[in-house]
């Protein structure tokens, strides 16, 4: 069973959107549900832990509340999915690889008008560095071991890719499915606080991963976060050598 983990703060968008898709579902599932309309919690990871204590199921998908699952099949099809998936750490909807040229691998459509983010459709499951945040899925014996970072990760950007970073520290693998939904975000979240958090996960990674990837761009552990910002060509050419090197050793 999948338990569908959601931190929400508007609630006509939540009823529109994922709860509407969920009630179709030919799956049982269990649904825990974070209100966080008058701001309780400071943080993703904050309230994601608090709600995955909850959770009974196999797998937990934590899942924005803007999220059209699209298919009455999808969670059916989504488990038949994780259950072959090997040594599963992390499975998302919308990824990068170090190895793809930075290349955003997803087969949702996001926006309005609906829109693919990424002309690289996949059919299959592949391994990716980091996934998105809007829809990730863990099982829930990994989750029993590691949890979201609430202080790396002490605001609302970039948690599920600290946790993949993590997770293929410990030997896991990271996937992005073919599974397609709908995200009606525009997809553009970037603040002062996300370039914060990112500045966190890249020390506290620095030791493993030299270059970490994630669907808003490639940034390099090795380099000043402050520097990489403002000549982007620097950041541009340091992650081409690295994919060149990368490549070759292939």
């Amino acid at each position: 069973m999948i338990t569908v983990v959601c931190v929400y703060n508007n609630q006509e968008i939540l009823d529109k959107l994922l709860l509407k898709s969920l009630k179709t579902q030919s799956l049982d599932y269990e649904l825990i549900l974070m209100d966080n309309t008058n701001n309780h919690f400071k943080s993703a990871a904050e309230a994601l832990n608090q709600g995955a204590k909850k959770a009974n199921g196999s797998y937990m998908m934590f899942v924005h509340q803007d999220i059209d699952l699209k298919s009455d099949e999808w969670l059916k099809n989504t488990e038949s999915t994780l259950n072959s998936l090997d040594n599963l750490g992390v499975a998302g909807v919308a990824g990068v690889s170090p190895w793809d040229e930075d290349e955003k691998i997803s087969n949702i459509k996001q926006g309005s008008p609906p829109r693919r983010i990424s002309d690289n459709h996949i059919e299959t499951p592949q391994k990716v560095q980091t996934v998105d945040e809007c829809l990730f899925i863990i099982p829930k014996s990994v989750f029993d071991i590691l949890k979201f970072d609430e202080e790396v990760c002490d605001d609302w950007h970039l948690y599920a890719a600290d946790y993949c970073l993590s997770a293929i520290n410990m030997g896991l693998n990271v996937f992005v499915i073919p599974s397609e939904v709908y995200h009606s975000s525009p997809g553009n979240s970037m603040s002062d606080k996300y370039y914060t958090t990112l500045g966190n996960i890249l020390k506290k990674h620095k030791k493993y991963h030299r270059f970490i990837f994630t669907t808003m761009g490639g940034w390099t552990s090795f380099y000043p976060l402050y520097i990489q910002k403002k000549r982007p060509y620097v950041k541009k050419k340091l992650l081409a050598i690295f994919q060149k090197i990368y490549q070759s050793e292939k």
